[in-house]
């Protein structure tokens, strides 16, 4: 488990760079080819995450940051959520952009920053919560990652990670990887208006951990008490862990 590798991208800053240039590109339309791609059920994803994460978030004096906010789906559903302002970070400043726009429509209050997620400027321990949604899989460094993520944690901290992944060699497994390999490449591309970036996503997908992999990755990472849950016949998994 390394990170993740556009082609062309011959090391981590590389990745990086490329990473960042095309979330840039597809900014404006991600959440539009996002939602009809997904037919809706990243909001069922975004609605469980929260339910679990619920006694974190409405716990009195906690501080809960959103990784990889992207557009702020999943930030504005924490903050519905919390009696905490949650924050937000993301590298990609478009993607910013359109996180302060969305979190202003919803009249909310969650302070943003440009920020790499390998390289957070907080302190150790100085939060509870750690959420990143469909993220995780584009950082350069996944050890990395998970080290950093695991730094800014209180003891008795939370790290939530909702990321695709892989259902195996089941009927609807083998549905679902035609339609990732050979369907979205090429829907996602006409509405995002990059179709190279959202070739992208599905190889993105593939190369990255099973559920029990990430998971195994996370306990040898520090994290205890690691969990997972699959949805939408195990396309989806959830993995909460704490320090």
């Amino acid at each position: 488990m390394k990170g993740t590798t556009p082609a062309g991208a011959a090391n981590e800053q590389a990745a990086a760079a490329w990473v960042r240039a095309m979330f840039g590109r597809i900014a404006p339309r991600y959440d539009f080819a996002n939602h009809i791609l997904s037919l809706n059920l990243d909001r069922r994803w975004r609605t469980q995450t929260v339910k679990r994460l619920r006694p974190i978030l409405q716990r009195s004096g906690s501080r809960s940051l959103d990784l990889c906010c992207g557009t702020g789906d999943l930030l504005v559903a924490l903050q519905a959520n919390s009696t905490e302002a949650v924050m937000g970070s993301d590298f990609c400043h478009p993607m910013l952009t359109a996180a302060q726009a969305k979190i202003e429509r919803h009249k909310l209050d969650c302070p943003l920053w440009e920020a790499d997620a390998l390289q957070l400027p907080l302190r150790d321990a100085s939060l509870d919560l750690v959420t990143v949604a469909f993220g995780f899989r584009n950082l350069a460094n996944y050890q990395a990652g998970l080290a950093e993520m695991l730094r800014v944690l209180r003891p008795g901290g939370a790290a939530a990670i909702l990321e695709f992944s892989q259902p195996g060699n089941t009927p609807f497994g083998k549905l679902y990887g035609f339609y990732s390999r050979r369907v979205l490449p090429v829907i996602d591309g006409a509405l995002s208006g990059s179709r190279d970036a959202y070739r992208y996503m599905p190889e993105s997908i593939g190369k990255f951990p099973s559920a029990e992999e990430l998971a195994t990755e996370m306990r040898a990472a520090g994290f205890r008490s690691v969990e997972f849950w699959r949805m939408t016949g195990g396309t989806v998994a959830l993995h909460i862990g704490t320090k």
